[in-house]
Protein backbone atom coordinates (compact mmCIF):
# COMPACT_ATOMS: atom_id res chain seq x y z
CA UNK A 1 0.00 0.00 0.00
CA UNK A 2 1.64 2.96 -0.86
CA UNK A 3 1.28 6.09 1.16
CA UNK A 4 -1.77 8.08 1.90
CA UNK A 5 -2.26 11.14 3.52
CA UNK A 6 -5.06 13.24 3.54
CA UNK A 7 -8.67 12.35 3.78
CA UNK A 8 -9.32 8.64 2.75
CA UNK A 9 -12.47 7.99 1.21
CA UNK A 10 -13.41 4.11 1.06
CA UNK A 11 -16.28 3.06 -1.05
CA UNK A 12 -18.30 -0.20 -0.29
CA UNK A 13 -18.96 -0.69 -3.66
CA UNK A 14 -21.26 -3.35 -4.08
CA UNK A 15 -23.24 -2.08 -1.37
CA UNK A 16 -23.59 0.81 -3.12
CA UNK A 17 -24.35 -0.36 -6.59
CA UNK A 18 -27.22 -2.13 -4.98
CA UNK A 19 -28.70 0.69 -3.55
CA UNK A 20 -28.15 2.54 -7.13
CA UNK A 21 -30.12 -0.68 -8.49
CA UNK A 22 -33.46 -0.38 -6.59
CA UNK A 23 -33.09 3.46 -6.01
CA UNK A 24 -32.94 4.45 -9.70
CA UNK A 25 -35.44 3.31 -12.37
CA UNK A 26 -34.97 0.46 -14.43
CA UNK A 27 -36.30 2.50 -17.14
CA UNK A 28 -32.49 3.89 -17.65
CA UNK A 29 -31.06 2.23 -20.11
CA UNK A 30 -28.27 2.63 -23.07
CA UNK A 31 -29.29 3.14 -26.87
CA UNK A 32 -29.26 -1.04 -26.73
CA UNK A 33 -32.36 -0.96 -24.13
CA UNK A 34 -29.60 -2.75 -21.39
CA UNK A 35 -30.52 -1.04 -18.56
CA UNK A 36 -27.63 0.99 -16.58
CA UNK A 37 -29.64 2.03 -13.79
CA UNK A 38 -27.20 0.63 -11.35
CA UNK A 39 -24.32 2.06 -13.37
CA UNK A 40 -25.24 5.42 -13.93
CA UNK A 41 -26.82 5.46 -10.02
CA UNK A 42 -23.56 4.52 -8.75
CA UNK A 43 -21.13 7.21 -10.68
CA UNK A 44 -24.26 9.86 -9.50
CA UNK A 45 -23.41 8.71 -5.73
CA UNK A 46 -19.48 9.13 -6.43
CA UNK A 47 -20.00 12.49 -7.75
CA UNK A 48 -22.14 13.75 -4.90
CA UNK A 49 -19.45 12.15 -1.90
CA UNK A 50 -17.09 13.64 -3.60
CA UNK A 51 -18.92 17.43 -4.02
CA UNK A 52 -19.69 16.90 -0.30
CA UNK A 53 -16.94 15.11 1.32
CA UNK A 54 -13.95 16.14 -0.69
CA UNK A 55 -11.43 13.35 -0.18
CA UNK A 56 -8.02 13.67 -0.95
CA UNK A 57 -7.62 9.62 -1.98
CA UNK A 58 -10.64 7.46 -2.76
CA UNK A 59 -10.78 3.59 -3.39
CA UNK A 60 -13.73 1.22 -4.42
CA UNK A 61 -13.19 -1.43 -2.32
CA UNK A 62 -14.52 -4.95 -3.88
CA UNK A 63 -15.46 -8.09 -2.66
CA UNK A 64 -13.19 -10.58 -3.71
CA UNK A 65 -15.01 -13.15 -2.34
CA UNK A 66 -18.44 -12.51 -0.92
CA UNK A 67 -18.58 -15.54 1.22
CA UNK A 68 -15.20 -16.24 2.59
CA UNK A 69 -14.76 -20.16 3.21
CA UNK A 70 -12.65 -19.77 6.40
CA UNK A 71 -15.66 -17.77 7.41
CA UNK A 72 -18.26 -20.26 6.05
CA UNK A 73 -16.01 -23.18 7.81
CA UNK A 74 -16.26 -21.05 11.13
CA UNK A 75 -20.40 -20.51 10.98
CA UNK A 76 -22.01 -22.80 8.12
CA UNK A 77 -25.08 -20.38 7.75
CA UNK A 78 -22.63 -17.82 6.88
CA UNK A 79 -25.14 -15.95 4.20
CA UNK A 80 -26.14 -19.26 2.87
CA UNK A 81 -29.29 -18.13 2.44
CA UNK A 82 -28.11 -15.99 -0.29
CA UNK A 83 -26.13 -18.38 -2.47
CA UNK A 84 -27.41 -19.00 -5.73
CA UNK A 85 -25.06 -21.62 -6.71
CA UNK A 86 -22.42 -23.11 -4.98
CA UNK A 87 -19.09 -23.92 -6.48
CA UNK A 88 -16.58 -26.28 -4.67
CA UNK A 89 -13.35 -25.14 -6.06
CA UNK A 90 -14.15 -21.24 -5.74
CA UNK A 91 -16.39 -18.63 -4.79
CA UNK A 92 -20.07 -19.62 -4.15
CA UNK A 93 -22.29 -17.08 -6.85
CA UNK A 94 -24.20 -14.81 -5.07
CA UNK A 95 -27.89 -14.22 -5.81
CA UNK A 96 -28.05 -11.20 -7.96
CA UNK A 97 -30.73 -9.35 -9.58
CA UNK A 98 -31.10 -10.88 -13.41
CA UNK A 99 -30.62 -7.23 -14.57
CA UNK A 100 -28.03 -5.91 -12.53
CA UNK A 101 -25.91 -8.89 -12.69
CA UNK A 102 -24.79 -7.48 -16.52
CA UNK A 103 -24.27 -3.94 -14.86
CA UNK A 104 -21.32 -5.19 -12.64
CA UNK A 105 -18.53 -5.55 -15.27
CA UNK A 106 -19.36 -2.37 -16.83
CA UNK A 107 -19.20 -0.49 -13.44
CA UNK A 108 -15.91 -1.99 -13.33
CA UNK A 109 -14.20 -1.05 -16.61
CA UNK A 110 -15.61 2.53 -15.83
CA UNK A 111 -14.15 3.03 -12.33
CA UNK A 112 -10.75 1.51 -14.13
CA UNK A 113 -11.28 4.06 -17.60
CA UNK A 114 -11.68 7.14 -14.90
CA UNK A 115 -8.76 5.88 -13.05
CA UNK A 116 -10.72 5.22 -9.55
CA UNK A 117 -8.67 2.91 -8.05
CA UNK A 118 -10.54 -0.34 -7.26
CA UNK A 119 -9.61 -2.82 -5.26
CA UNK A 120 -10.46 -6.61 -3.98
CA UNK A 121 -7.99 -9.17 -2.44
CA UNK A 122 -8.89 -12.88 -3.10
CA UNK A 123 -10.84 -14.67 0.10
CA UNK A 124 -11.82 -11.58 1.42
CA UNK A 125 -14.83 -9.62 2.09
CA UNK A 126 -14.91 -5.53 0.80
CA UNK A 127 -15.42 -5.44 4.44
CA UNK A 128 -11.90 -6.65 5.14
CA UNK A 129 -10.28 -4.53 2.33
CA UNK A 130 -11.85 -1.06 3.84
CA UNK A 131 -10.67 -2.66 7.27
CA UNK A 132 -7.12 -2.94 6.18
CA UNK A 133 -6.88 0.42 4.71
CA UNK A 134 -8.07 1.83 7.71
CA UNK A 135 -5.50 0.02 9.84
CA UNK A 136 -3.15 1.86 7.75
CA UNK A 137 -4.35 4.99 6.90
CA UNK A 138 -2.20 7.61 8.77
CA UNK A 139 -5.09 10.49 8.18
CA UNK A 140 -8.71 10.76 8.72
CA UNK A 141 -11.31 7.99 7.13
CA UNK A 142 -14.71 7.70 5.66
CA UNK A 143 -16.26 4.80 5.16
CA UNK A 144 -19.68 4.86 2.57
CA UNK A 145 -21.26 1.98 3.14
CA UNK A 146 -25.15 0.96 3.83
CA UNK A 147 -23.65 -1.97 5.69
CA UNK A 148 -24.00 -1.33 9.64
CA UNK A 149 -20.87 -4.47 10.56
CA UNK A 150 -18.63 -1.50 9.53
CA UNK A 151 -19.80 0.32 12.16
CA UNK A 152 -17.07 -1.33 14.16
CA UNK A 153 -14.54 0.46 12.58
CA UNK A 154 -15.95 3.97 14.23
CA UNK A 155 -13.03 5.78 16.04
CA UNK A 156 -13.29 9.17 17.16
CA UNK A 157 -9.50 9.45 17.71
CA UNK A 158 -7.99 8.36 14.61
CA UNK A 159 -11.11 10.06 12.64
CA UNK A 160 -12.95 7.35 11.09
CA UNK A 161 -16.33 7.66 10.64
CA UNK A 162 -19.05 5.90 8.82
CA UNK A 163 -21.15 7.74 5.89
CA UNK A 164 -24.53 5.29 6.00
CA UNK A 165 -27.32 6.17 2.90
CA UNK A 166 -29.91 6.50 4.80
CA UNK A 167 -31.96 7.78 1.48
CA UNK A 168 -30.46 7.40 -1.66
CA UNK A 169 -26.42 8.97 -1.12
CA UNK A 170 -28.13 12.67 -0.75
CA UNK A 171 -28.62 12.25 2.98
CA UNK A 172 -25.67 10.28 4.22
CA UNK A 173 -25.32 9.77 8.38
CA UNK A 174 -22.57 10.61 9.20
CA UNK A 175 -21.85 7.68 12.12
CA UNK A 176 -19.18 8.69 14.87
CA UNK A 177 -19.57 7.58 18.52
CA UNK A 178 -21.88 9.76 19.55
CA UNK A 179 -23.68 8.81 17.11
CA UNK A 180 -23.33 4.89 17.80
CA UNK A 181 -23.51 5.41 22.15
CA UNK A 182 -26.82 6.83 21.25
CA UNK A 183 -28.70 4.48 18.70
CA UNK A 184 -26.26 1.02 20.22
CA UNK A 185 -24.80 2.03 23.72
CA UNK A 186 -21.95 1.17 22.60
CA UNK A 187 -18.87 2.82 20.83
CA UNK A 188 -17.18 1.67 17.62
CA UNK A 189 -14.50 -1.32 19.43
CA UNK A 190 -18.12 -3.06 21.02
CA UNK A 191 -20.43 -2.80 18.13
CA UNK A 192 -18.73 -5.97 16.88
CA UNK A 193 -19.54 -7.96 20.00
CA UNK A 194 -23.11 -6.27 20.00
CA UNK A 195 -23.72 -7.80 16.47
CA UNK A 196 -22.29 -11.38 17.10
CA UNK A 197 -24.47 -11.20 20.47
CA UNK A 198 -27.83 -10.28 18.92
CA UNK A 199 -27.13 -11.90 15.18
CA UNK A 200 -27.84 -10.82 12.52
CA UNK A 201 -30.37 -12.44 10.04
CA UNK A 202 -29.06 -11.04 6.93
CA UNK A 203 -25.67 -12.72 7.46
CA UNK A 204 -26.71 -15.66 8.93
CA UNK A 205 -25.45 -15.14 12.03
CA UNK A 206 -27.69 -16.75 14.87
CA UNK A 207 -26.86 -14.73 17.52
CA UNK A 208 -27.37 -15.72 21.42
CA UNK A 209 -30.93 -17.12 21.50
CA UNK A 210 -32.89 -14.69 23.86
CA UNK A 211 -30.28 -12.03 23.62
CA UNK A 212 -31.57 -9.31 21.48
CA UNK A 213 -30.18 -5.91 20.81
CA UNK A 214 -30.73 -4.19 23.99
CA UNK A 215 -29.79 -6.80 26.53
CA UNK A 216 -26.89 -7.08 24.63
CA UNK A 217 -26.30 -3.20 24.78
CA UNK A 218 -26.62 -3.54 28.50
CA UNK A 219 -24.35 -6.65 29.06
CA UNK A 220 -21.54 -4.81 27.26
CA UNK A 221 -22.25 -2.05 29.54
CA UNK A 222 -22.14 -3.77 32.88
CA UNK A 223 -19.31 -5.85 31.62
CA UNK A 224 -17.00 -3.94 29.08
CA UNK A 225 -16.91 -7.08 26.26
CA UNK A 226 -17.37 -10.32 25.49
CA UNK A 227 -14.71 -11.90 27.30
CA UNK A 228 -15.94 -9.72 30.17
CA UNK A 229 -19.58 -11.12 29.60
CA UNK A 230 -17.91 -14.56 29.24
CA UNK A 231 -16.39 -14.16 32.61
CA UNK A 232 -19.25 -12.84 34.11
CA UNK A 233 -21.44 -16.20 33.24
CA UNK A 234 -18.11 -17.89 35.62
CA UNK A 235 -18.97 -15.78 38.47
CA UNK A 236 -21.84 -16.55 40.82
CA UNK A 237 -21.55 -13.42 42.17
CA UNK A 238 -22.38 -11.45 38.45
CA UNK A 239 -25.42 -9.46 37.64
CA UNK A 240 -26.85 -12.06 35.38
CA UNK A 241 -30.23 -13.71 35.10
CA UNK A 242 -30.47 -17.38 35.61
CA UNK A 243 -31.57 -17.14 31.71
CA UNK A 244 -29.17 -15.39 30.31
CA UNK A 245 -26.23 -17.35 32.47
CA UNK A 246 -27.38 -20.48 30.83
CA UNK A 247 -28.35 -18.95 27.13
CA UNK A 248 -24.77 -17.66 27.04
CA UNK A 249 -23.03 -20.84 28.41
CA UNK A 250 -25.20 -22.92 25.88
CA UNK A 251 -23.70 -20.55 23.18
CA UNK A 252 -20.10 -20.61 23.99
CA UNK A 253 -18.89 -22.81 21.10
CA UNK A 254 -21.20 -20.28 18.60
CA UNK A 255 -19.14 -17.59 21.18
CA UNK A 256 -15.98 -18.80 20.75
CA UNK A 257 -15.79 -18.40 16.27
CA UNK A 258 -17.95 -15.63 15.88
CA UNK A 259 -15.64 -12.89 16.50
CA UNK A 260 -13.53 -13.98 13.88
CA UNK A 261 -16.53 -14.39 11.62
CA UNK A 262 -18.39 -11.25 12.18
CA UNK A 263 -14.80 -8.56 13.05
CA UNK A 264 -13.29 -7.87 9.96
CA UNK A 265 -9.68 -8.23 9.03
CA UNK A 266 -7.32 -5.53 9.32
CA UNK A 267 -4.79 -7.87 7.94
CA UNK A 268 -5.60 -8.19 4.29
CA UNK A 269 -2.57 -8.42 1.60
CA UNK A 270 -3.61 -5.01 0.06
CA UNK A 271 -2.12 -3.99 -3.51
CA UNK A 272 0.48 -1.51 -4.14
CA UNK A 273 -2.35 0.94 -6.17
CA UNK A 274 -2.44 4.67 -6.72
CA UNK A 275 -5.63 5.82 -4.51
CA UNK A 276 -5.28 9.73 -5.37
CA UNK A 277 -8.76 11.49 -6.60
CA UNK A 278 -8.07 11.10 -10.29
CA UNK A 279 -8.02 14.55 -11.85
CA UNK A 280 -8.30 13.27 -15.41
CA UNK A 281 -9.66 10.02 -17.04
CA UNK A 282 -6.81 7.50 -16.96
CA UNK A 283 -8.09 6.01 -20.55
CA UNK A 284 -9.52 8.89 -22.42
CA UNK A 285 -10.50 6.86 -25.23
CA UNK A 286 -11.87 3.78 -23.14
CA UNK A 287 -13.95 6.05 -21.16
CA UNK A 288 -15.57 7.62 -24.16
CA UNK A 289 -16.27 4.31 -26.00
CA UNK A 290 -17.96 2.93 -22.86
CA UNK A 291 -19.60 6.39 -22.31
CA UNK A 292 -20.86 5.75 -25.78
CA UNK A 293 -22.45 2.49 -25.53
CA UNK A 294 -23.81 2.10 -22.56
CA UNK A 295 -25.22 6.20 -22.64
CA UNK A 296 -23.92 7.50 -19.55
CA UNK A 297 -24.73 11.39 -20.72
CA UNK A 298 -25.01 13.42 -17.67
CA UNK A 299 -24.00 10.84 -14.74
CA UNK A 300 -20.44 10.12 -16.21
CA UNK A 301 -19.69 14.47 -17.50
CA UNK A 302 -21.14 15.38 -13.49
CA UNK A 303 -18.41 13.32 -12.08
CA UNK A 304 -15.68 14.03 -14.68
CA UNK A 305 -16.31 17.91 -13.60
CA UNK A 306 -16.51 17.42 -10.07
CA UNK A 307 -13.11 15.40 -10.20
CA UNK A 308 -11.33 17.74 -12.54
CA UNK A 309 -12.53 20.93 -10.64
Amino acid sequence: MRDVTGRLMLLDTASLYFRAYFGVPESIKAPDGTPVNAVRGLLDFIDRLVKDHHPDHLVACMDADWRPQWRVELIPSYKAHRVAEEHAGGPDEEEVPDTLSPQVPVIEAVLDAIGIARVGVEGYEADDVIGSYTARASGPVDIVTGDRDLYQLVDDARGVRVLYPVKGVGTLQTTDEAVLREKYGVDGSGYADLALLRGDPSDGLPGVPGIGEKTAARLLAEFGDLAGILAAVDDPKARLTPSQRKRLDEARPYLAVAPTVVRVAADVPLPDAGTALPRTPRDPAALEELAGRWGLGGSLQRLLTTLAA
